[in-house]
């Protein structure tokens, strides 16, 4: 049998590497997984031809020098052309006169953010839950508040005194207004065929007086993306929500927004595998987000931010998922990159 057929359709990427980590070997998936040519994959040590590999090199040739197996799980590497994934590592030494190890690096995006996906749409159908009810607890009596404000206001001829009745009535309506903002929308709405970067173009007129002249905002689209059904005003609201975190994330600092449409093939979100879909990524080359933030980031009033509601993130996955994608968030410091995807059909 042909080890080399075998080895050419492996998903997972193959390399071989000697002890100070240069390349002898790499299949088809390994040059796919980096993003460069067989040829100069082999040409330079591994670790010039990535960003970061989330494991101590020293560990990688001491495994090969020592003959002793390494494994390594859910770790990250990021590629030269900024491309980030998660992979499990394994490395099995194999000739130890020539000291050469064999390398298997298999990506686990996909299980870790559909298990993510999962994870955070039961967490944050629960937290909806008890917010409806609080909601609803709230809001009864504030009605009562504002009602008996009203008509206590209406008695009274003191001005002076019906300024503390404007005062209760002001602070009701603030009140109710945040309430209605922590629910954001509850169901599918009316969608309608609607093309994506038109919405992105408005996003950016109303985040335009906002934005500091430091701030470089890159655009780049692929304009082959057809019109996907959405509801307007939700989509524009997700989006400027994400937009503007990611200028405050700038903010006193200056830097870079790049703005990327791209269409992927066969990818599943949540239990169901779409053959096409477009995903939308926000990058900034900011701080990133805190690590004591990332997992509970979508999640209602969770925020990094002195100053900040914590809702702008959770609305914006609310609306992903009533039209049936998500969003993800990877962050490092220098580059944090919140992606929306949704199917199209």
């Amino acid at each position: 049998m042909n080890n080399d057929l075998i080895l050419n359709n492996l998903v997972t990427a193959v390399i071989v590497i000697d002890n100070k980590l240069t390349a002898h070997y790499a299949n088809p998936a390994a040059t796919q997984l980096f993003g460069i040519g067989l040829h100069k994959l082999v040409e330079q040590p591994l670790l010039e031809h990535c960003q970061l590999l989330g494991i101590d090199s020293q560990l990688l040739s001491q495994s090969i020098a020592d003959n002793q197996g390494l494994t390594v799980n859910t770790t990250d590497l990021i590629t030269l052309t900024g491309q980030h994934h998660t992979i499990d590592l394994t490395l099995t030494p194999f000739d130890t006169e020539r000291r050469l190890g064999l390398l298997e690096l298999r990506q686990v995006d996909q299980q870790r953010r559909i298990h993510q996906q999962l994870h955070l749409d039961a967490q944050q159908q629960a937290a909806q839950f008890l917010v409806r009810n609080l909601a609803h607890e709230i809001k009864n009596p504030l009605g009562g508040l504002r009602g008996a404000a009203q008509l206590l206001s209406r008695e009274l001829d003191d001005p002076q005194l019906k300024e503390f009745t404007t005062l209760i009535i002001e602070q009701a309506d603030r009140l109710t207004e945040l309430v209605n903002r922590l629910l954001g929308p509850q169901r599918p709405t009316r969608h309608t065929p609607h093309n994506i970067h038109q919405i992105i173009q408005k996003v950016l007129q109303l985040t335009e007086m906002t934005c500091p002249a430091d701030i470089n905002i890159v655009q780049d689209y692929d304009p082959s993306i057809p019109d996907i059904d959405m509801d307007n005003d939700q989509m524009l609201q997700a989006l400027l929500n994400i937009v503007q975190n990611a200028i405050q994330a700038l903010d006193n600092q200056g830097g870079s927004i790049r703005i990327k449409t791209r269409t992927q093939n066969q990818v599943t979100i949540g239990h169901k595998r779409h053959r096409v879909v477009m995903t939308l990524a926000i990058i900034d080359d900011g701080p990133g987000v805190p690590d004591d933030l990332l997992d509970t980031l979508f999640y209602p009033m969770v925020t990094g931010k002195p100053e900040g509601s914590g809702l702008g993130l959770s609305i914006a996955h609310n609306i992903a998922r009533l039209h049936g994608g998500r969003i993800d968030c990877v962050s490092t410091a220098g580059h944090t990159e919140f992606t929306l995807t949704l199917p199209i059909k």
